[in-house]
């Protein structure tokens, strides 16, 4: 059964959007144009169950494996998807302390091999707590070869930010954006980019601890991370070839877009200004991230669906926290698993 939105304080209006209805009811005379599969913060590591930073909540490390083979053996049934997103961290920062980012890296590469879909991966904090960008770019983890190439024009090869865009079915684009391109994360202390993004995070917090987001502006903090100018006019690029072009624009990222989607400091840095090029678009119907393990939803002003997945390290045994999308020509259905909360997405 479709379930109702948690948390509908965020979003009253949207509230009678996530029906209590059975999928088939909504879909069953008419099959989707395409599906796609989505999962965020596995956070893998090959320890003992732990507590989070905050000691509030517990962490599976070794558990979260389990829940991806789990995963993708759900979507290796037929039909398979067109693609996986997985949202980021996908093996946890405690890796880089004990020396096995390689070697749990490999861990969970080997299961999504065993994936019939190909994966599209986004980068989030942990990445970047294991690994330089510079290994980022040459790893599995990056997925940039999976970019529609039939656009040349929106290319942007000599810009250091990893984000791209694909089209899995006509009409349709989804486009992966880079919030850590403005960080502190993943990036030698001697680029221009990590000595502007230090700049603005110690004009922003004023905390020794830079993780503490106890003042106004709370987003800024080192475990978030924003988009450069450069990477924001990219993105007004690429958005404007969709309006044209009467696409549907799926934006994806790992850290959230609209502070109104999350109860928590994860947000980016600059998200008035991304919202600020989103909301000059009539093609985008949707924003999908991770990063904040409770999940979350909201629906903007300008009608874009912002979901934040659940996460997989703070799912405990005997539930789940993934989810296939069902894409049709007027509206996405989310048929999630576990803590994922499904729901109609119309646009």
């Amino acid at each position: 059964m479709l379930q109702k939105p948690h948390d509908t304080s965020r979003c009253p209006e949207t509230a009678g959007r996530a029906m209590d209805l059975e999928l088939s009811d909504h879909a069953g005379y008419l099959r989707p144009c395409f599906t796609f599969g989505i999962i965020a913060d596995v956070q893998y590591m090959d320890q003992d169950d732990n507590s989070n930073y905050q000691k509030t909540r517990t962490r599976y490390y070794r558990h979260g494996l389990d829940l991806l083979r789990s995963a993708i053996d759900e979507w290796n049934k037929e039909p398979v998807p067109s693609f996986i997103l997985q949202l980021g961290d996908i093996i946890d920062g405690f890796n880089a302390q004990q020396l096995t980012s390689h070697l749990s890296l490999q861990t969970v590469l080997g299961e999504i091999e065993k994936s019939k879909a190909p994966f599209h991966h986004v980068w989030g904090n942990h990445e970047f707590y294991n690994f330089s960008r510079d290994y980022l770019k040459t790893s599995k983890l990056c997925t940039k070869q999976l970019e529609d190439e039939t656009v040349p024009s929106l290319r942007h090869d000599g810009e250091d930010f990893y984000a791209y865009h694909f089209s899995p079915f006509p009409k349709f684009r989804f486009v992966i954006i880079d919030t850590y391109d403005l960080s502190v994360l993943g990036r030698e202390t001697a680029k221009e980019k990590y000595q502007y993004s230090l700049k603005i995070l110690k004009e922003k917090n004023q905390n020794e601890d830079l993780d503490d987001s106890d003042f106004p502006e709370i987003q800024f903090v080192q475990f978030n991370g924003g988009l450069s100018q450069e990477q924001l006019s990219w993105l007004n690029k690429v958005l404007t070839y969709s309006d044209e072009n009467h696409e549907k624009v799926v934006v994806a990222s790992h850290v959230p877009i609209h502070p109104q989607a999350t109860d928590s400091a994860g947000y980016a840095w600059n998200y008035s200004a991304i919202l600020s090029i989103l909301h000059s678009h009539t093609c985008v119907v949707c924003c999908l991230s991770g990063h904040d393990h409770d999940g979350g939803y909201f629906l903007d002003s300008h009608e874009i669906h912002h979901i934040i997945l659940e996460g997989i390290i703070e799912t405990p045994p005997g539930s789940h926290a993934f989810g296939t999308m069902h894409v049709f020509e007027d509206r996405m259905i989310l048929n999630g698993r576990g803590r994922t909360f499904s729901r109609v997405i119309s646009y």
